[in-house]
């Protein structure tokens, strides 16, 4: 039914990679400051030795983890396209397992823009797509394209904006 719509090429921001790469590594860090604390636990308050394997485990999956997260930003900036028609809005993600979804306009109750601390340091801004049942994001867009992109998701989908 819906073979004939070709698929998005919309890409965000390059600087996408960027604010990924630094929230990963944030992440990364943390954990490793809780597997010290627990490794100077272990050592400190003498536990069982099993329990310091458990903990040596943990490190090893937490280096592997470590090193996929710089390789997953690249990954989800080159396979990650949007693409907006009157009738739908398609998302499309994934390297290892493809994602495809339209959202058709008429579905669409509510459209937003957020943009946390990291997203504001590179200007970029997050598109929030509600439906009756879910809730779709473009994640990181530059300031004109995300208003101007706000606003034609809302013109098509032909969403009120509420009073303040």
């Amino acid at each position: 039914m819906y073979t004939d719509i070709p698929a998005p090429q919309n890409r965000l921001s390059k600087d996408s990679i960027k604010v990924w790469l630094i929230r990963e590594t944030a992440e990364n860090m943390v954990g490793f400051i809780i597997l010290g604390v627990l490794f100077y636990l272990d050592y400190y308050l003498s536990w069982r030795e099993w329990i310091g394997w458990i903990f040596i485990g943990l490190t090893v999956l937490a280096i592997i983890g470590t090193i996929w997260s710089f390789f997953k930003a690249f990954l989800l900036y080159k396979h990650w396209r949007y693409g907006i028609s009157e009738e739908f809005l398609q998302l499309k993600s994934g390297a290892l397992k493809e994602k495809h979804e339209l959202v058709p306009m008429t579905k669409i109750q509510s459209v937003s823009t957020n943009q946390g601390p990291l997203l504001r340091r590179y200007n970029l801004y997050a598109i929030t797509v509600n439906t009756m049942g879910s809730e779709h994001v473009i994640p990181a867009l530059p300031k004109p394209i995300a208003m101007e992109l706000r606003g034609q998701i809302a013109r098509y989908a032909k969403v009120k904006e509420a009073d303040e």
